[in-house]
């Protein structure tokens, strides 16, 4: 992801900045989704692995990027809490 992008990007329900997913935060996260564990914000199971992703500043939303493109949408977010062994900051 362009860093010139990401500079700019922020969460659009509380306006936190937004940072890549480093890897063992995608990794936690896929193997929730691999386990069914996952749905986003309305309810929607999240079926498919991430290949990267932004996550907020307190680590508590996931956004997934497809194609290169930030999907920023409130009810498209992944609630981290879903994810037993997300790592913290």
């Amino acid at each position: 992801m362009d860093r010139k992008l990401l500079d700019l990007l922020c969460s659009p329900d509380t306006r936190q900045p937004l940072a890549l997913l480093e890897s063992r935060g995608l990794e936690a996260l896929n193997r929730a989704i691999a386990a069914g564990q996952v749905s986003r914000a309305d309810g929607t199971p999240q079926r498919e692995p991430l290949r990267e992703a932004l996550v907020t500043r307190d680590r508590r939303h996931v956004y997934r990027i497809e194609d290169g493109i930030p999907v920023l949408l409130v009810e498209e977010a992944l609630a981290t809490a879903q994810v037993a062994d997300f790592p913290p900051a």
